[in-house]
């Protein structure tokens, strides 16, 4: 007789794992790899605390084992049956065998942990131990969202830091349940998804080293278990219970209309190098899951962790695609970024590989076919993919437009061409592979380095409360402090990094491709010059929500530029900017022009710049919203006098947003701002940005084939 999955009649159909621990009617079928096992164990206990198994069950190596699968069924047990795994084997380190008949390890693909690492009197770690998880739930009819990259505005957030602040004011802070508490928050700010920073399974601490020399891992970028969601972040106590929790997230953050992307890390894991603890994969196949080197007994570190997953071994390559499979359809997640993906572009040697089988995979895949998939297109190991990390659907984090923006703003010459170039679409990098403007993830700060704030407030990091005598973090920030390092009373200074702020906010937002923003950017969050707050879980990392208040200003600010940005297709086309008009009489996508009103001059030095976007009317465009933008900028620190191009003259402009102006003056909601004077100049402060729209194209129709749709008047 055939096993089915156990599943509730009323609830979603459970996709069911190719390994692991597979609940079933009557039991549990517990299926493990390891091809050079002589002997594999299921360890099951009674309780989370318990350093001693109640029962140890033995596959039959004859009777269980098919092919390199061990499988057996264990009767009698049920979800939340907790349990390890061992397997005996060759220990040879010298060829990369590390078999330990007494480790416990984590099952690879255990859907979640409970517990922590208890102590051993034998010196062999015991990790937190492996839950049975039933994973029916009542999604209550909810599904993907399906929001085109082309309309998404991300917020990278940590799921601990966004509400564990005591200001947070929530029931659950730090935890799943405690994001669910702020969406009217989130929903407020505009964004269409959050970015989760790592809530795969990770040690708080790094195991086997004596906890009071380690940092604290908050962070999450140092797995140990793929398939189970970090149990730190739940509300709750029982063994398995982060499972619901965080599936009642992602359901009460689609129900808001936002999509959850995860933030994976399929570079490495915490069990390091030849040095580390074996944990799990280690003690079940080391030389299949890991890059090794010199015969096997070293591990190849492109990740700079320690260690390597060597995700294009079609073992770990499955391993992978059935992990993000789980999370799309057990958790209905939106989407990925994988960390440090140009690692799941080596080979099982290191080297890069021209077509990378993982990369081709998850692009292809059917399941994954409605998520986003963004590559972090770089490694520790000197690979720079960014622009031809791949084909297809992969987007990427464009860390050349982040580098160009922090410069232009800062003042650097000869940044006009470049910049120019990111606040198209980075057509230099995507359009030569078939992509699209919206395949650039555009960001100007990120979890790794300097915050906006800080951007603007320091020249140098800050980070010896890391305790590595500050050589931690980025040396190159690109950032300004405008006069004094750090916190400053002098409103002068204040008032030249607010406006950079804005700046920033303004540049991000208005770009062709899919703005980044930073949880906090939109209200001064600040980490005191660290740039590198890998281990700060307290106040130099949490969301204080008293700047929510205290910077009331800016958070309007940043809220009315989503709202336009969601609303105008003009700063978010599918397509690449074409600098002659699509059809008669209409304004072409872009026209560049200098300070002076003219064709722009990109081989000089000037630091001003103006962009006419022409309103689109494209298929599915909505031409009573379209609108003309034009957008003027310059980071010269003294003010500038800016002529308004012939071509924009017929057209009757309205002032969105002017960077330099206090607020509520800085940005014009309701679209009705000044119109420029009738000498069509304009004086830009320095280190500004001023908008103007137009009012709604015309509908398409008799007049319009005649050529006469520009917009005259403006009553």
């Amino acid at each position: 007789m055939m096993l089915m999955p156990h599943a509730h009649p009323a609830l979603q159909f459970t996709y069911p794992l190719t390994y692991g621990a597979v609940l079933l009617d009557g039991g549990v079928q517990f299926r493990i790899f390891s091809r050079s096992a002589t002997e594999v164990r299921v360890l099951l206990y009674d309780g989370v605390n318990d350093a001693e198994p109640a029962e140890v069950i033995r596959f039959d190596r004859d009777n269980d084992r098919w092919g390199d699968i061990w499988s057996v069924f264990v009767p009698g047990i049920d979800a939340g049956q907790l349990y390890h795994i061992q397997a005996d084997g060759p220990w040879s380190p010298e060829r990369g065998q590390r078999f330990n008949g007494r480790a416990r390890l984590i099952d690879p693909y255990a859907k979640a942990l409970a517990g922590d690492f208890l102590p051993s009197p034998d010196g062999i770690i015991r990790p937190p131990k492996c839950v049975v998880i039933d994973d029916s739930f009542d999604w209550a009819g909810d599904r993907h969202l399906r929001r085109p990259l082309s309309e998404t505005v991300i917020y990278e957030m940590h799921v601990r830091g966004f509400t564990r602040h005591p200001s947070s004011g929530v029931e659950h802070p730090g935890t799943y349940l405690g994001v669910i508490e702020k969406i009217p928050y989130l929903k407020s700010l505009g964004v269409t998804a959050v970015e989760l920073m790592p809530i795969h399974d990770f040690p708080d601490k790094s195991p086997g080293v004596r906890q009071e020399f380690v940092q604290t891992n908050y962070w999450g970028y140092d797995p140990l278990a793929f398939f189970s969601p970090h149990r730190g972040y739940a509300a709750g106590t029982a063994a398995g219970c982060q499972v619901n929790e965080f599936k009642q997230m992602v359901r009460a953050l689609h129900a808001a209309g936002i999509e959850v992307i995860l933030d994976v890390v399929f570079n490495h894991t915490c069990e390091g190098n030849e040095l580390g603890p074996t944990l799990s994969f280690k003690g079940l196949e080391n030389r299949v899951y890991y890059m090794l080197d010199n015969g096997g007994s070293r591990y190849r570190n492109f990740s700079g962790c320690g260690n390597t997953i060597n995700g294009n071994h079609p073992i770990v390559r499955e391993m992978i695609f059935h992990c993000l499979r789980h999370w799309v359809h057990n958790y209905h997640i939106d989407g990925f970024r994988f960390d440090l993906a140009s690692i799941l572009s080596r080979g099982r040697d290191g080297e890069l590989l021209p077509s990378p089988p993982l990369v081709e995979i998850i692009a292809e895949d059917p399941m994954l076919a409605d998520t986003k998939v963004i590559a972090e297109a770089w490694d520790a190991a000197g690979a720079y993919q960014v622009g031809s990390f791949a084909k297809l659907r992969w987007a990427e984090w464009n860390g050349r437009y982040r580098d160009d923006a922090r410069r232009y703003w800062r003042g650097d010459g000869g940044l006009r061409k470049d910049m120019a170039t990111r606040l198209a679409g980075s057509s230099d990098l995507y359009q030569s592979s078939s992509r699209q403007p919206y395949h650039s993830i555009n960001f100007i700060t990120s979890h790794d380095g300097f915050t906006l704030n800080d951007l603007v407030s320091y020249v140098d990091k800050h980070n010896e409360a890391n305790r590595e005598g500050n050589r931690d973090g980025d040396n190159n920030n690109y950032s300004a402090n405008y006069g004094v390092e750090g916190p400053t009373d002098r409103r002068e200074i204040d008032a030249v990094r607010l406006r950079q702020l804005k700046n920033m906010l303004a540049t991000l937002l208005l770009s062709q491709g899919v703005p980044m923003i930073v949880a906090g950017d939109e209200c001064r969050r600040t980490q005191r010059g660290n740039n590198n707050a890998y281990c700060q879980d307290n106040d130099v990392s949490w969301f204080d929500w008293t700047l929510v208040e205290r910077n009331a200003d800016l958070l309007r600010f940043a809220r009315e530029l989503i709202a336009f940005r969601r609303a105008q297709p003009a700063v978010r086309r599918k397509r690449f900017l074409a600098s002659e008009a699509r059809r008669p009489g209409m304004l072409p996508d872009a026209s560049w022009f200098g300070a002076d009103g003219k064709d722009v001059d990109w081989d000089t030095g000037d630091v001003s710049l103006q962009l006419l976007l022409g309103a689109p009317l494209d298929a599915g465009v909505d031409a009573d919203v379209a609108r003309h933008v034009l957008i003027l900028m310059h980071s010269g620190t003294l003010p500038r006098r800016f002529t308004l191009p012939s071509s924009a003259r017929r057209i009757a402009w309205r002032l969105l947003m002017d960077t330099s102006a206090p607020s509520p003056a800085d940005f014009h909601a309701d679209l009705k701002g000044p119109r420029p004077p009738a000498t069509g100049q304009v004086t830009l402060a320095e280190r500004s940005m001023m908008v103007f729209v137009a009012k709604p194209v015309w509908p398409v129709g008799a007049t319009a084939q005649k050529g006469a749709i520009e917009i005259i008047d403006d009553d």
